[in-house]
């Protein structure tokens, strides 16, 4: 059996037993390396070790069959434009033993994912977020898929999580800050984007940034997604330093408030039973965003 948590009635997750096997028939140069399974609290993939210095990256739900192939291309075009560390593609992988889609060999990154409440240097990570998120607006976009969604276009998602949640948050302050974003001036240029800089993706050494890991969902779009960690993960005192350290208007920095709040809101119900770490961040970015703004 499976050591990954499970979270969604549609997942496939394969055990280390099934993932050794299609490793050695498909990649026959790792067949020796053996095979853990990983705990993680990501949504989207199983996660296992192939040895020291490589891991091999599954997803567990329908819909994603195209995502290892996005993230091998991409990421060779990533990695030497990055001043942190990035897992570099090894391998590609197709369904096989009874584990139905495509997966991914990537190179193994050490490292501590940063905890809420328990920064050792806030503002120098600040600072180094706000370097790398400026780093992936540089990058040309030639060629580059779209990804995300408008404001608008999570309107009628965001109002529903919101009455999910009617008895648990203030329901009223948070559809008045969802509304006042709305009218926030949308962005006027794509740009490289991560999709998902938040906790579980970040890796510390010595309270510093060294990587920043899965760019399943990478791509262009608005500069904003990659922000929403201001909230997610840093305390209020060193969200300035974030945003003169990436340099973006105001109107980008608000929007990336209401989708930080926006994503907090599908997780906490999705997630409430099933991945407790998740729900307690979403918990916990509503809270923050409401005593910013009421």
């Amino acid at each position: 059996m499976s050591e990954i948590r499970r979270m969604h009635d549609d997942e496939v997750i394969p055990d280390a037993a099934q993932v050794a096997q299609l490793v050695a028939d498909q990649h026959p140069r790792f067949a020796h390396l053996p095979v853990t399974p990983v705990a993680s609290s990501g949504t989207d993939n199983a996660m296992f070790r192939l040895g020291d210095e490589l891991a091999v990256r599954l997803p567990r739900r329908p819909g994603m069959e195209e995502l290892p192939a996005h993230e091998h291309r991409w990421l060779q075009h990533l990695v030497p434009r990055l001043p942190v560390a990035v897992p570099a593609p090894a391998a590609l992988g197709e369904p096989g033993h009874g584990y139905p889609y495509p997966w991914l060999v990537l190179t193994w990154l050490e490292g501590d994912n940063p905890r809420v409440g328990a920064l050792r240097h806030p503002h120098g990570l600040a600072r180094d977020l706000g370097a790398f998120t400026r780093a992936m607006r540089a990058i040309d976009t030639d060629g580059v898929p779209s990804t995300g969604f408008s404001l608008a276009e999570r309107d009628t998602q965001v109002r529903r999580d919101i009455e999910a949640l009617r008895d648990e948050i203030d329901a009223d302050a948070v559809t008045a800050v969802w509304e006042r974003a709305l009218t926030l001036p949308a962005h006027t240029e794509n740009t490289w984007v991560h999709s998902d800089v938040a906790p579980g993706n970040l890796l510390l050494r010595g309270g510093a940034l060294h990587g920043v890991i899965d760019f399943s969902w990478c791509g262009i779009g608005d500069p904003a997604i990659d922000l929403q960690v201001a909230w997610n993960l840093l305390p209020a005192e060193a969200r300035a330093t974030l945003r003169e350290a990436s340099g973006v208007d105001e109107a980008t920095w608000l929007r990336a408030r209401a989708r930080a709040l926006a994503q907090a809101l599908v997780q906490l119900p999705y997630y409430k039973t099933t991945n407790i770490p998740l729900a307690t961040n979403a918990r916990h970015v509503i809270a923050e965003v409401l005593a910013e703004t009421t």
